[in-house]
């Protein structure tokens, strides 16, 4: 956790495995294709090394929100919080998890200096996407990708 941000937020860094998986089942919803748990956990370790960070937020014991992210600099858009992930469980949706832990990740970034924050976001989210336009997100690209695995 940042030191620079309020300890009080509810807001959780994952750092333990345990931690991790705790994560998954909300994670699982947002990308089905990691089917294996443990197989997640790996690849998050893999990615920590990478810079990777991953946040949650609980209620009654149980993770209703996870949001992984990085720190990245471009040529383009100068120093960006890059938000590679971000779900609030089915059955938790609209109770204010998910903007709480954007909220929180949008602070940690001007804590650190950034010059913005981006993510990518399928164009079936219509509830994400207001969420993120009520934020103060604009929608600024086109994103296209090249797939190899199919």
């Amino acid at each position: 956790m940042d030191r620079n941000l309020k300890e009080d937020t509810g807001v959780k860094e994952a750092s333990t495995a345990e931690q991790i998986r705790n994560c998954y089942k909300v994670i699982h919803q947002l990308r089905p294709h990691l089917v294996e748990e443990q197989a997640f956990i790996e690849q998050v370790q893999r990615q920590f090394a990478e810079g990777y960070r991953l946040v949650y937020c609980q209620d009654g014991g149980e993770v209703r929100a996870v949001a992984g992210f990085r720190f990245l600099e471009f040529l383009s858009w100068g120093r960006v919080l890059y938000i590679d992930d971000l779900i609030t469980d089915a059955k938790a949706r609209k109770n204010g998890y998910g903007r709480k832990l954007l909220q929180w990740v949008i602070e940690l970034a001007k804590v650190a200096k950034c010059d913005q924050v981006h993510l990518d976001s399928g164009p079936q989210r219509h509830d994400a996407h207001r969420l993120y336009l009520n934020c103060g997100f604009k929608i600024v690209a086109h994103h296209f990708a090249l797939d190899f695995k199919n």
